[in-house]
């Protein structure tokens, strides 16, 4: 394999986003993985943890953030649905929007590309999101923004100070 074949299968990956912040987090994270490789998703790489503050309210607990590079014949409503169901299973229960959760499963990136309509991707709030960034950094230096084609070292050096100050590698 090439330098530019190991960078276009790079750019076209499927990255999920995995968060908790209530009950025994890590153990959370750690049962979504399992759950999700048994449903035809292959974790090809995964982050470290990281921690950061609830928002939009730093006074609930912090979530515990891992990022996910995966491989997977689902398509992206699928995908969704399936992420859904891994959420119930957890423990998470319809609430009120940003509201604390055992689990919370995101698609960041689907094969780098721009779908809208019941399904929005790339995850319309993640370039504003250390907690997604940083971690995806981690996993792949050369990720660029499906739409607006932005490195990921420029939207990591585009989020506030405070938000590169309140997260930290676990």
């Amino acid at each position: 394999m090439t330098g530019q074949d190991i960078l276009e299968n790079q750019a076209k990956s499927i990255y999920l986003a995995i968060g908790s912040n209530l009950g025994n987090r890590f153990e959370n994270i750690e049962k979504a993985k399992f759950k999700l490789s048994q449903n035809k998703i292959r974790i090809l790489r995964s982050s470290s943890y990281y921690e950061s503050l609830s928002w939009p309210n730093p006074k609930s607990p912090k979530f515990l953030n891992i990022v996910l590079n995966v491989k997977t014949d689902l398509r992206p409503l699928k995908l969704l649905s399936k992420c859904k169901e891994i959420e119930i299973d957890l423990g998470r229960k319809k609430m009120k929007k940003n509201s604390p959760r055992e689990c919370d499963i995101d698609i960041i990136d689907y094969l780098n590309k721009e779908i809208s309509g019941k399904i929005i991707l790339p995850h319309p709030r993640m370039h504003l999101r250390n907690f997604v960034l940083l971690p995806l950094f981690e996993i792949n230096k050369n990720w660029m923004h499906p739409i607006s084609k932005q490195h990921i070292k420029y939207l990591i050096f585009s989020l506030p100070n405070r938000d590169i100050r309140s997260i930290k590698q676990i």
